[in-house]
């Protein structure tokens, strides 16, 4: 296995394990990988996934050699039952992930990143998107998401390059959120993902999904503010969070 899954309360752990190839991508991998993302989704004690690497370098990105020859013009497919961890195609992720990064973070690695929603890097890592240099070009989504993210210029900067940048620059264009000491991002991601495991699952799911529908219609997201806030009204959370507030005391949710 490529991949480890390891559940810690609510919150999932998916580690990149082929740490003697810098975590490079074969399509066995990339299937681990989309497999562990749909049991994130479908696991309903598992409320925020965390995306780690072992070893020195969260990836290198595709191991060419071994998945070019299976790429086709619907690009990379996934198992029934997986979720695709780029969110490019198939059913989308409704519930938050938390990265974090270290060492090489090249290609699929920056574009994994980008389709998670809070990113840490140690100091020290560096990215690339290289695949200008190759004749290609990003197919994992960071022609959409690194514009949204970073602003024009910042994105072509490095898109139309294929540059190294480091672990400052990622952080000022907004690649990252955190940049903590080397061996620290796991941890720091972590706590991150309790902080969010921690408030009112079906809240959380709900902000991530009209935070999401507002980069494509923020008129349509806007429209679904108030339809959509009526079954939180009426969730079993929302009254222990009114419970709680009034007791003065830290609210237990239950996703219910």
């Amino acid at each position: 296995m490529s991949v480890t899954v390891e559940r810690r309360e609510h919150l999932l752990l998916i580690g990149l394990d082929r740490v003697d190839k810098r975590n490079s991508f074969t399509t066995g991998m990339l299937a681990e990988l989309a497999a562990a993302y749909g049991e994130l989704e479908r696991d309903p004690d598992a409320w925020v996934g965390v995306l780690f690497a072992h070893g020195d370098h969260f990836t290198a990105g595709l191991d060419l050699a071994q998945v070019a020859p299976t790429l086709n013009g619907s690009g990379l497919t996934y198992p029934e039952g997986s979720v695709d961890p780029w969110g490019i195609q198939g059913l989308a992720r409704t519930k938050p992930v938390v990265a974090a990064a270290q060492g090489w973070c090249l290609t699929l690695g920056i574009e994994l990143l980008l389709a998670s929603d809070v990113r840490v890097a140690a100091e020290g890592t560096r990215f690339a998107q290289i695949e200008i240099q190759r004749g290609i070009y990003p197919f994992g989504g960071a022609t959409v998401r690194l514009p949204q993210v970073a602003g024009w210029g910042n994105a072509m900067r490095w898109l139309l390059t294929g540059d190294e940048f480091d672990a400052a620059e990622a952080y000022r264009i907004g690649l990252v959120q955190e940049v903590v000491p080397a061996g620290r991002q796991l941890d720091r991601a972590i706590e991150l993902a309790n902080r969010i495991a921690a408030q009112a699952p079906l809240g959380v799911r709900a902000t991530l999904a009209s935070s999401r529908a507002s980069l494509d219609d923020p008129s349509g997201a806007l429209s679904r503010l108030a339809p959509d806030l009526q079954p939180l009204l009426a969730s079993a959370d929302a009254a222990e969070g009114v419970q709680s507030f009034v007791e003065r005391r830290k609210a237990v949710f239950t996703g219910k």
